[in-house]
């Protein structure tokens, strides 16, 4: 089994963060994921956050085999230009793109103009606007008058082989779950690995395919699962670590992310991947090492790679 690496909440500097990406390549990796779409971070004002659509360009012209992601925010995008945007990022690196989006959640984004709407309109505008990226990408030219998404005779060129790129879309609740069933070739499991969550969400999933006449199975999975490996890794740490990183689980109980934790030695902790990703059929995890500073991420690609 293989899995991707994500280097996430804005720690390396370029030039560093170039680097790991390309021993993440040469170590077998089987995508890397960096920052997407953010306005600016709260927790650490003078941090560099750069921009997450230009690194995902930049890193896929500056390796050679590794698919790049990063997480788009529907609010941060017309749909046109995104499906303008990822058409030409897969003209430039036909394959690579890994195509992610959700809604976001921040409220700081609000300080840069971003519109705040409660969670069921932004869902609806992620709706229209995979309906008409869709559209564009099969080379269509497209009119839409929908509620957020306004287009008077869009097209696209060049469209991407066979008129489509996958769409990765990231959900736990039953809102974004019926998404996932109308538009998604992958469900990015917006939850820890916790089983009884997964399984309800799972089940959710499995009812929107039912209404929409679909196979679930025909939907992949990837999941962020985060990873601390080394003979001295405090579980305690590595819990209040999460917690800082990860907001938005608040909700979760301590129980039930310490055990979603995966920290220890790099032997255990490949083998918790692999019993995570088969018990819960993740076809590709990722391993989360959001916040670690470089010289402790070089040596976990090390320990995990998925070659060894």
């Amino acid at each position: 089994m293989t899995w991707g690496v994500a280097f996430a909440w804005h720690v390396h500097p370029w030039g560093e963060l170039l680097d790991l990406v390309r021993r993440a390549e040469g170590l077998g990796y089987a995508a890397a994921f960096v920052d997407g779409d953010v306005s600016m971070l709260d927790e650490r004002t003078e941090a560099e956050a750069l921009d997450g659509w230009t690194v995902t360009t930049t890193l896929l012209a500056q390796t050679q085999r590794i698919p790049i992601g990063s997480m788009r925010l529907v609010e941060h995008w017309n749909a046109a230009r995104l499906a303008q945007a990822a058409a030409t990022q897969e003209r430039l690196a036909p394959g690579r793109l890994r195509f992610a989006i959700t809604i976001g959640d921040r409220k700081i984004d609000a300080r840069f103009g971003f519109p705040r709407l409660a969670a069921a309109e932004r869902s609806a505008w992620l709706d229209e606007t995979l309906t008409a990226v869709r559209a564009l990408w099969r080379g269509e030219t497209v009119t839409l008058r929908g509620r957020h998404v306004q287009l008077d005779g869009a097209r696209v060129r060049p469209t991407p082989s066979g008129g489509r790129i996958p769409i990765a879309i990231a959900a736990r609740g039953p809102r974004m779950l019926e998404l996932v069933a109308s538009h998604a070739d992958v469900w990015d499991v917006n939850l820890p690995p916790v089983a009884a969550r997964v399984r309800r969400a799972e089940a959710g999933l499995e009812a929107a395919c039912q209404r929409r006449g679909r196979d679930p199975s025909e939907i992949a999975r990837s999941m962020w699962i985060f990873t601390r490996v080394g003979d001295a890794v405090d579980a305690t740490g590595a819990l209040r670590e999460f917690r800082r990183l990860n907001p938005w689980f608040a909700a979760i109980p301590d129980s039930e992310v310490a055990e979603a934790l995966v920290v220890g030695r790099g032997e255990h902790c490949r083998e918790r991947l692999r019993t995570l990703a088969s018990d819960l059929r993740i076809d590709l995890p990722i391993v989360d090492l959001s916040g670690l500073p470089g010289d402790a991420t070089r040596r976990t690609l090390e320990a995990l790679a998925p070659g060894e």
